[in-house]
């Protein structure tokens, strides 16, 4: 049995803060096992908050410099969350941050320099792993689906509610996976009205009521009606949904965009053999949101221990980074619709 020790890093769109993860694999016959050892979420200093929301907008001489110092800003905090829990890793695993997803345009962007992250922590780093599937003509996402399959493969679906919801499942003994909606950027950004970082428990929406002319304007885009593989970044929120997000209160529109969420799951999810649901990432923590996806879906949602619902996505980073230290396929084309499955991410050296 081969053991490995790794940490994980994910910054989500919804900029709820760092996820970091120590994971421990063990891996006996292409078999894999994993342990999170630590894990914590480390929130955004203001100002690397205002950094991130506004990279979107930057002149590119401005982005190249951000993109060095954020990578050294997460080695130091790698460096600090090892020395915490007396940790040395064979290597560190990074998502980045995304500033930029336009893969009809043969362009992703996750800042997050590999170089400057790997000599502020000392350790080996493996990070860019959505570039390579681009060139390849795939959407660059969703990643974690190898994970889905190969570490949670008790659950027929999973189901990943961050700032973007997407889900992952085998079909004909390939996996399937997209992106389904916008979900906690618009939740957050809602509640941001309110002079609140996010509606805990979906309080706020269940006060309020749905619009039914906002909810139709919200359901009626063409990406709801294409077929897979799509994939959904900040720009479609901005271009799309921010601007119809007006003229209700906070509370109808959060009532009105949970409406949304919960069908643009359910409905792909009713032509699926019934099963378990594994729901992660921070909309399972949403009381009311999982109550409007039970009460549309035939399914068993089941939302697990808090360590999963919150470090599944910087653990499968730390995964898929073990795939590619290991030389082994990490980005399924089946998933993202390139024109053959990658051994994906670049290795920097301290």
């Amino acid at each position: 049995m081969r053991t490995t020790t790794a940490i994980g890093l994910m910054s989500g769109s919804s900029l709820d803060g760092l996820d970091i993860a120590l994971v421990r694999f063990q891996e006996e016959n292409d078999s894999y096992r994993f342990q999170i050892l630590e894990a914590e979420t480390l929130p955004y200093p203001d100002f690397w908050k205002v950094q991130l929301a506004e990279a979107f907008h930057k002149q590119p001489e401005d982005l190249r410099q951000l993109d060095k110092d954020y990578g050294k800003y997460l080695g130091e905090q790698v460096l600090a969350f090892a020395k915490k829990h007396n940790a040395t890793p064979d290597f560190v695993a990074s998502h980045g941050h995304t500033i930029f997803h336009r893969p009809e345009e043969h362009y992703t962007l996750q800042i997050g320099d590999g170089q400057e992250l790997a000599k502020a922590c000392g350790f080996t780093v493996v990070n860019d792993f959505r570039s390579e599937d681009v060139s390849k003509g795939g959407q660059g996402a969703p990643l974690v689906p190898i994970g889905d399959k190969l570490l949670f493969s008790d659950y027929e679906i999973c189901l990943n509610i961050g700032g973007i919801a997407n889900l992952s499942y085998d079909e004909d003994g390939k996996r399937i996976a997209y992106d389904l909606c916008i979900a906690n950027q618009a939740l957050n950004y809602l509640a941001n009205m309110n002079g609140l970082n996010y509606d805990k428990d979906g309080t706020l929406a269940r006060s309020g009521e749905v619009d039914m002319d906002l909810l139709k304007k919200l359901n009626r885009h063409p990406f709801y009606g294409q077929l897979p593989s799509k994939s959904l970044g900040r720009e479609f929120f901005e271009a799309n949904q921010i601007d119809v997000l007006k003229d209700l209160s906070v509370e109808d529109m959060l009532a009105t965009f949970v409406e949304h969420i919960a069908l643009q799951i359910a409905l792909p999810i009713s032509f699926l053999p019934k099963g378990k649901i594994l729901c992660t990432g921070g909309g399972a923590r949403n009381k009311f949101l999982i109550e409007r996806l039970q009460a549309r879906t035939k399914h068993e949602v089941v939302v697990p221990e808090k360590q999963i619902i919150d470090y599944k996505e910087a653990l499968i980073f730390a995964f898929l980074g073990l795939l590619r230290m290991e030389g082994k396929t990490n980005v399924l084309a089946s998933v993202t619709g390139a024109e053959s499955d990658s051994c994906s991410g670049r290795i920097w050296k301290p």
